[in-house]
């Protein structure tokens, strides 16, 4: 009759079967932290925190670019005649291609949504 004692995690070779898993043999179920357990997780606050100094990075650089572009420059568009600052002019045709790209992006979402609803 033979006592044999299965070997500790660390003496038993991997291929031992009768070898308990440190992973999984454990008087008590393994508690896997949730996102509420974790104290550094991502937060609206966090996110907002994020958003509001990238947004005064954008505005520093933006008044930047204004108080270097002084110089009047002439404009035409279509009817319209102008000789706004340099980065009054620039700024504008950043604003409408914004806007542009944004209309055409949320076009496509509109689409893909009406697409996805009908499956």
């Amino acid at each position: 009759m033979s006592t044999e004692q299965p070997l500790p995690p660390e003496e038993a070779s991997p291929s031992d079967p009768a070898a308990p898993d440190p992973v999984t043999h454990q008087d008590h179920p393994v508690r896997r932290a949730s996102r509420d357990d974790d104290p550094l997780r991502r937060s609206r606050t966090s996110v907002l925190w994020l958003a509001t100094i990238g947004l005064g990075v954008v505005l520093v650089l933006l008044v930047v670019l204004i108080l270097q572009n002084t110089q009047q420059v002439t404009v035409s568009f279509l009817w319209w005649e102008g000789t706004p600052p340099l980065a009054a002019a620039l700024l504008i045709a950043a604003a409408g291609g914004i806007a542009i790209t944004a209309i055409a992006g949320s076009l496509r979402i509109i689409q893909l949504r009406r697409r996805v609803k009908r499956r």
